[in-house]
């Protein structure tokens, strides 16, 4: 019997925005100038309080932060490009995406000062909690995804991960089974080149990690992270798709985290200041300031405007939060199970016996 050919594949790369803010006309997304500054506002905003949080660290005001700086386009594009009623699903980097989807700053500083209470999102803003694990919280989004499209509802879950999570059999297992059952769901990697310390080239030989829907069957493409229009163009796109019924999609975002994994490592261990020095003349949030001056929006006034707003947005937020820190130790053990089992219930009571000692014995 004859070798013969049974399938071919091609991985697409998409690029609006070059590093000079200029635009392909052609895939340029049509948004109204309000659209546009919101965008930007919230980059803006998201680079703020990040920044603010890696301060409030050093100065033990705050446990251990995850930085988010270089990553914004890929968070702030894609949440801009959802409707309201769509779920996020996130890891642990998303903060620029909490932002975007309408999560209080003082929510956010809470959880960031180890209060239970910064892991629940208002009613009407539908977010999932932090995920630690890397990569479990993509089989919640599809089945997010899945129980939309048994509903016969529009609504769709996107779910976040990083490159290291493409590592993890639940990706493998998510994106079949959302190939399988053409679930409501967009899958977005922020590929930053690094999982902490370990490269990209250890975590795979795969050209791309795009590449890797194949297998499932599922649309994929490759998108420039840090233009924040490539990444709403595809994740509208992908949107569109699932909203039509014809399933999931996987993005992958080429990206970089310009700061350290987390505040507690140091990149400079691993990595040479060259490359990050290569990764901050992409900038996504320099480069859609270029492309908004070059269509009039953007001058110095409205920019020293939104920093100052940003700045005393981000102050009440964290006075807020310090003011309102007081911890129930109960609340991380309440909200692991819908129904406590003994378990948990014995640790529980052993710690509060604790802490009762402790107080006792001041």
């Amino acid at each position: 019997m004859p070798i013969k050919t049974v399938a071919e594949f091609k991985v697409m790369h998409m690029q609006i925005l070059d590093e000079t803010g200029k635009a392909d006309a052609s895939l340029e997304p049509k948004l109204t100038p309000d659209q546009l500054k919101e965008m930007y506002r919230l980059m803006v905003l998201a680079r703020a309080y990040d920044r603010k949080c890696m301060k409030l660290q050093r100065q033990g005001r705050m446990y251990t932060y995850i930085p988010v700086e270089g990553q914004e386009a890929c968070q702030i594009g894609s949440i801009a490009a959802l409707q309201k009623e769509d779920w996020m699903v996130p890891a642990f980097r998303e903060t620029a995406a909490y932002i975007a989807k309408g999560i209080p700053l003082k929510t956010l500083c809470l959880y960031w000062m180890g209060n239970e209470r910064g892991n629940s999102a208002p009613k009407d803003v539908n977010a999932f909690p932090v995920s630690i694990p890397v990569g479990s919280q993509m089989l919640h989004a599809v089945g997010i995804g899945w129980a939309a499209k048994l509903k016969g509802h529009k609504t769709l879950a996107i779910t976040y991960f990083g490159d290291g999570a493409t590592s993890e059999g639940d990706f493998y297992e998510a994106i079949n089974f959302a190939g399988v059952f053409k679930t409501n769901t967009i899958f977005l990697c922020q590929n930053n080149g690094w999982a902490i310390s370990v490269p990209r080239s250890k975590q795979t030989v795969a050209q791309t990690l795009a590449q890797k829907g194949i297998a499932a069957g599922i649309t994929f493409l490759q998108v420039d992270g840090m233009d924040v229009l490539a990444v709403y163009k595809a994740t509208l796109d992908a949107a569109d798709r699932a909203r039509r019924g014809e399933g999931p999609t996987l993005i992958e975002c080429l990206t970089y985290r310009l700061g350290p994994h987390s505040t507690s490592d140091d990149p400079s261990k691993y990595r040479k200041a060259e490359e990050t020095a290569e990764w901050q003349k992409k900038d996504p949030v320099e480069r859609f300031k270029l492309y908004l001056r070059g269509k009039g929006i953007w001058t110095e006034e409205w920019e020293a405007k939104l920093q100052a707003d940003s700045d005393a947005a981000i102050d009440a937020a964290v006075k807020d939060a310090e003011a309102d820190n007081t911890p129930n130790l109960e609340d991380m053990f309440k909200y692991v199970y819908a129904q406590m089992p003994d378990s948990l219930k014995e640790q529980m009571e052993e710690l509060k016996q604790t802490v009762e000692e402790k107080k006792n014995s001041e």
